[in-house]
């Protein structure tokens, strides 16, 4: 019962926010595409990892604007769940797109190079 009620404190925190990337008034951040591929919550529920990826090559500096901000986050969440105590929020970055980005390159360079033998 425990594992259900952290998976569904996840999700909607993972809701909570992503609407709140549009309300972030922060203009480095106003225009780009920002996406949420995994949230955690810690087993004693006091913090929660964000991985955040975006399509722009500069997502580490993503990443330490949204840690700033992450007390506005962390308010966010406190006013739409009903929760003891709300988790500290870290976010890190998610290099997952970035990889299956340089491996499509690579697979299509090696077959430009058979093309040409």
């Amino acid at each position: 019962m425990a594992q259900y009620r952290r998976e569904m404190l996840e999700s909607e925190m993972k809701k909570i926010i992503s609407q709140g990337f549009s309300q972030l008034k922060d203009p480095r951040i106003k225009d780009k595409f920002l996406d949420i591929n995994l949230v955690k919550l810690s087993k004693d529920k006091s913090y929660l990892d964000v991985y955040v990826s975006t399509l722009e090559d500069n997502t580490e500096n993503v990443v330490q604007i949204l840690n700033k901000a992450k007390g506005f986050f962390r308010t966010l969440i406190a006013k739409n769940i009903k929760i003891f105590k709300v988790p500290e929020i870290r976010f890190h970055e998610d290099k997952g797109i970035q990889a299956s980005i340089k491996i499509n390159k690579l697979i299509d360079k090696i077959e430009q190079d058979e093309a040409k033998e």
